[in-house]
């Protein structure tokens, strides 16, 4: 935790203290919700749904030792210490830069990615976590916010900082990046997520490079291999690059993968007398899994530590988990985000878990896909084949097109459309549609809101 007087604080941030109480007073911390905020922490009153000023009284009743107060706000009045600084955001950045290169200096690996990026920064956490003291970005603290309220939140002997980075716009990650100045810089994948925004996965491809511009000379970039471009924007990278994926080419890749409903477990062609296993499922984890295996290798971690680490590894955000239904039936449950490329994942995986019943896909909405959205939405239709997936229930108005995208490869008895307004008729129809032995899969956005499916599927009752 960041251990800094008021007037070291001052100084970085070239704020003017408003009182002659601001001194060798020290802030053991930085928040910017009042609600969250423990005695002795700097207050940061950030803009937000609301501003953050109006909460600089409850910021000094909870301990405050002092705020930030923006320019525009003056006069202020509080009985707290006051550095007044033009933006208060930009004034934690700084502080936070300060704090991590001039104060702890660890290592910083940090991670992006269209998907993945959570669990890989799970997985690269748990494996340098076995030879170093390790701090990783807590839930999903990952963008202007998040990240520099990670760094102030690192104890003063930490050796690796493990950031994700998140972005929905051109110059995030590069402002992050800038930063954090990571001396290893990971890209996952490139998906379809913010497709509506960049209009061209070249364009995501673009901004997710952006997280080398600030990786140190001596630097590595590891990306997905297996990602043409990708590939072909690493050349335009000076530092020293490695890469993972399915493909021999890569430095790292994985074979004689086996999925399982709660694990999966591959091979390394590079250790070859190893078995790793992962406690989640898809073949696409594996990929994640491949990464940090690669940041560890970077870091000199043991490969036997490396697949001890893997096993039990902590997931922040594993939205995707199996319960049993009201009759029995399995239920793959993943409504909390969704995308094409993660869409056609877990089809893929669920259409080869066995079972003496049918396959039913329940399927909803995938957001923010702009102009794009109903061609992608149809595109779904190559991951669907009636052979493995006997049933599919669609929900939603962007879910028609792919609806329509099946007419030619399904039965028409085997393909169920329900728009918004009907999400109560297929519950009632899948409730007396699905038996003992099925096993149903439930994916979305989660602005479907299909939790409220999967509930009546598991008690039996009716939303």
């Amino acid at each position: 935790m960041m251990k800094m007087t008021l007037a070291e604080i001052a100084r970085v941030v070239k704020a003017q203290p408003l009182s002659e109480t601001v001194g060798s007073q020290v802030a053991t911390g930085v928040a910017f919700d009042s609600r969250r905020l423990k005695p002795g922490m700097l207050f940061v009153p950030l803009r937000g749904e609301r501003d953050g000023h109006e909460f600089i009284p409850a910021a000094a009743a909870a301990g405050a030792v002092a705020t930030f107060v923006a320019e525009d706000h003056l006069p202020m009045t509080t009985k707290l210490p006051t550095l007044v600084v033009p933006d208060p955001l930009a004034a934690m950045q700084k502080l936070a830069q300060y704090y991590l290169l001039m104060k702890v200096n660890p290592k910083v690996v940090a991670i992006t990615g269209s998907n993945g990026k959570t669990t890989t920064k799970d997985m690269t956490a748990a494996i340098l976590a076995t030879q170093y003291h390790v701090v990783k970005t807590p839930d999903n603290y990952n963008n202007e916010i998040g990240v520099p309220m990670t760094i102030l939140s690192m104890e003063p002997n930490t050796e690796v900082l493990v950031l994700e980075m998140g972005m929905d716009r051109p110059g995030q990650l590069h402002a992050l990046s800038s930063l954090a100045e990571p001396d290893v810089a990971v890209i996952t994948m490139i998906g379809e997520a913010h497709i509506e925004f960049f209009k061209t996965r070249a364009k995501i491809a673009d901004a997710k490079m952006e997280i080398t511009d600030g990786l140190k000379e001596d630097g590595t970039f590891i990306f997905n291999g297996d990602e043409p471009l990708l590939v072909s924007r690493a050349k335009q990278v000076t530092q020293s690059q490695e890469t993972f994926g399915l493909h021999p080419e890569n430095t790292l890749f994985a074979h004689s993968i086996s999925g399982h409903r709660n694990h999966t477990e591959f091979t390394v062609e590079q250790w070859p007398e190893l078995t790793f296993s992962i406690p989640i499922m898809g073949e696409y984890n594996v990929v994640n899994a491949l990464a940090a295996l690669l940041v560890g290798r970077r870091f000199h971690v043991k490969p036997e530590a490396m697949q001890k680490a893997l096993v039990h590894f902590q997931v922040t955000a594993n939205r995707t988990q199996w319960l049993i239904g009201d009759v029995g039936e399995q239920i793959l449950s993943d409504v909390y985000n969704a995308n094409p490329t993660a869409m056609k994942a877990v089809i893929h995986d669920f259409s080869e878990f066995q079972t003496a019943g049918r396959h039913i896909a329940v399927l909803g909405d995938m957001l923010e896909l702009g102009e794009q959205s109903r061609a992608l939405h149809a595109g779904l239709a190559d991951a669907l084949d009636p052979h493995e997936i006997q049933e599919v229930y669609l929900y939603g108005s962007e879910m028609q097109a792919l609806a329509e995208a099946l007419t030619t490869k399904y039965p028409q008895d085997q393909v169920h459309y329900y728009p918004l307004d009907a999400k109560s008729t297929m519950i009632r129809d899948l409730q007396n549609d699905v038996g003992h032995d099925d096993m149903v899969l439930l994916k979305a956005s989660h602005g479907l809101h299909l939790e409220t499916v999967l509930a009546a599927l598991v008690a039996g009752g009716h939303a």
